[in-house]
This record gives structure tokens, sequence and C-alpha cells, in this order.
């Protein structure tokens, strides 16, 4: 669904709701609401995601629930600082670094997330298939952490604005993804943490989400074949997959010598996220004015019907942040940034400041949240973000000393 206000503008990945939720949980300005409680519900997410040639994920479109608003930009003064400036290092930038790089390498931090409204069993119990109910993307990164398990994006990525459930179902992140392929594995949401106020109020100024996230998961295998993917079971035991929790984890059956065989997915645990792909600095009460580069994977058309970009390859544009707001979507201290990249798929793309090119890290200062067409030529030429300042540090400190673990 697609809802639209016709004030021009930007097209923000926000919806502005009559109603009001509470929380699971909330300590201050910190809401927390578990995605996976339980290892059993998490490998049911990564088959419904890995399984069947990974025709989810391949038949996912990017979040296009968009609301159209007025936006106005500041050329003096901007967001506030609340407290002192400060970062965390990235992975691997703990001790001081130097490099140069006169080329845009582009980061393996950064990937999609992936989630559905649920999904339907098509076939019997001896042939099945899996399909999502509107499965959709967004842009997101991993960040630093304690236990290499955080991954960043929007609010609207992760809580549900559009019917007011807490949080999207199914969700996963796949770093590095490309038209089926997950290279790093994927990893299923654990707990989800945002700011108070974007969880009860929707407010735009608080658009963030860190998800912790368990071990990665592949089938079975490096080449993922349907042989080295599943083990064989009893019928006994298939049927109780069928009849429990774990129906998703069914592989099928086959005859063979004459017998029937029972078989179920058989995973392999890829390891933490950060220990893969690294993971991004946080920056936090930076001056307005810096330059920064925002990586995601834009989709969708231009105002003007132009198709720009496709959302299955990582773009990156580069620019100096400027102080905007948008008080339709209460969203009066936001930062912009100039760039061409379309709605569709790039929300919750990356903005990384003093990024390094040959390390492929920086520090993560913004994650889109909606785009903006200021000239009214038709173009997005803008993308804006909030301003991370010390309650953001507040949420993502929640979320960074959190173990997950395997579930493999």
């Amino acid at each position: 669904m697609k809802r639209t206000l016709a004030l021009g503008g930007v097209a923000a990945g926000l919806l502005a709701s009559a109603l009001v939720t509470q929380p699971a949980s909330a300590a201050g300005d910190v809401a927390s609401t578990p995605l996976a409680a339980t290892g059993i519900q998490a490998k049911n997410i990564a088959a419904f995601w890995l399984t069947e040639n990974a025709a989810n994920l391949v038949n996912a479109t990017p979040y296009d629930v968009e609301t159209q608003v007025a936006s106005k930009h500041v050329s003096t003064g901007g967001p506030t600082a609340d407290t002192k400036p400060g970062v965390v290092p990235a992975i691997g930038d703990e001790k001081k670094t130097t490099s140069t790089s006169k080329n845009v390498n582009l980061p393996k931090t950064t990937g999609k997330v992936f989630f559905a409204d649920g999904f339907e069993i098509q076939g019997t119990m001896d042939d099945f298939k899996v399909v999502a109910k509107n499965p959709h993307w967004c842009s997101a990164t991993s960040v630093q952490s304690n236990y290499r398990n955080l991954v960043a994006t929007a609010g609207s990525c992760v809580y549900d604005t559009e019917s007011n459930k807490a949080t999207m179902n199914h969700w996963v992140f796949v770093p590095g993804y490309y038209q089926g392929k997950t290279p790093w594995g994927v990893y299923v949401g654990k707990q989800a943490f945002t700011h108070y106020d974007y969880d009860v109020y929707e407010d735009g100024d608080r658009n963030y989400a860190f998800v912790t996230v368990y071990n990665g998961l592949t089938l079975n295998g490096p080449e993922q074949s349907a042989d080295v993917s599943k083990t064989e079971v009893t019928q006994a035991e298939y049927k109780a997959y069928w009849a429990g929790s774990r129906r998703l984890l069914l592989a099928g059956t086959e005859w063979k010598d004459g017998k029937k065989h029972y078989y179920v997915w058989k995973f392999k645990d890829a390891g933490r996220l950060g220990d893969n792909v690294g993971g991004q600095g946080i920056a936090y009460n930076q001056k307005v004015g810096q330059s920064v580069y925002v990586f995601g994977y834009p989709s969708g058309k231009h105002l003007d019907g132009n198709q720009a970009y496709t959302g299955k390859t990582l773009k990156w544009s580069y620019g100096k942040t400027f102080a905007a707001g948008a008080s339709a979507i209460k969203a009066e201290e936001l930062i912009g940034v100039k760039s061409s990249f379309t709605g569709e798929g790039s929300l919750g793309s990356a903005w990384i400041s003093q990024y390094k090119s040959a390390r492929r890290l920086g520090y993560l200062n913004g994650v889109t949240i909606g785009v903006s067409d200021t000239d009214k030529n038709k173009r997005f030429d803008t993308s804006v973000s909030p301003y991370f300042d010390g309650e953001t540090y507040g949420v993502y400190k929640a979320a960074a000393n959190l173990w997950t673990g395997s579930i493999a």
C-alpha cells in the first residue's frame, strides 16, 4: 500500500498514523522488541528465505511505503548537539590506522534487510513450497558492537508503521546480497532497538533502528546443493516437524531403492556478522556540513518516470550534509545531502563520514528515511536522515552490548 499526502517534496519512508502502540519494553529513551526470540524461530526464518533456491529473496521488491510531505531546507543553524561529539571506531579501527585510496571501494558491510507479511504453504506434506506474502527489502549496514552482531537501518524498515504491528515479520539481513546469492550467509534478527519516540509516536527525527542478529546461516556446503544441504530423518520425525512449529525446515521426500526417504534442511554456522564483513563505526553530535558517502540499493522511478536504478547492485553518492526538516512527518531536525537516489530501496542507506576507501570503513552518521525533489524538476536530488545525537548513541549502546550467538 502506498499512502500519499498531496503536499509535495520529500518521499519519506514514514507513515503518520492515528494509532499509538506501546513498545514491548522501554528504558528511558530506548524501546526494544523481539524479532526471533528462540533458535527454532530463527531457523524457520532462515529456511523461509534460503530454501527453494532463495525464491523468496529473489521475488522481494523494494519497500515502497512512501509519504509525500513538504520539506524545508535551512542554510544556517540546524540540529543541536545534546552532548559532546563522540565516535565509536569501526571494527578493525579500534587502534588508529591511516590509509589513502583514490578509488571508492564499496563497503562489505552494506546489504539488504528482508521482511514479509507472512507465508503460505502450497502443496502436500510430501511435495510443497513456501511462498512469501509481500516480501520487501530495504538497505542496511553492519556496525561495530561488542559481539559483532549489530545492523543499522531506518526505523521504518523494522517497525511496522503501516499496520501498527510491533515489527516486520521474518526479518533478516543479507550483506552483499545479489540476485539470490548470499555470500556471507543470512543473519536473522533477534532484537530490535529504536528510540521510544519513534516506536510510540513515529517521530521522524528518531527514525533509526539497531538490530541484534544471530550468527549467520547458510545451507550446508559451499555449493549449497540439495544433496549436501539436507539430512535424512525418520518418517515419524518428519511428520512431527510438519505438525509442529518446524515445518519450514522440511526439505521434502523422495523414493530411492524402493523406499521412501524423508529429509529436513541442514544449516551451517556462517559465523558472526562483524567477523565476516566488518562493522562501521558510529559518529554522533557531529557538526552539520561534513562530507558523507551514502551507500545503498536505490530502486524505483524518479517523479518524471525515469528508472535510474534497478536496486540490484550497491550504489553510492557523496556530498556535504546540511540542515533540513519536514514538519508533516514530525521531523524538525533532519540532515540532508545532495543525492540522486530514488526513495524505493534506498530507505536505510548508510551515511558514512570519514570513509577510508582502502579499508572500506568509516563512521555511520545517518540513515536515509526519505528523498526529495528540491528544485521541482521531477528528479529526486536530496536524501534526508535523522540527526545522530546523544540519544541516538543511547539507543545504539543499549543494543551494542547484547550477545546473540549461534543457532546452527
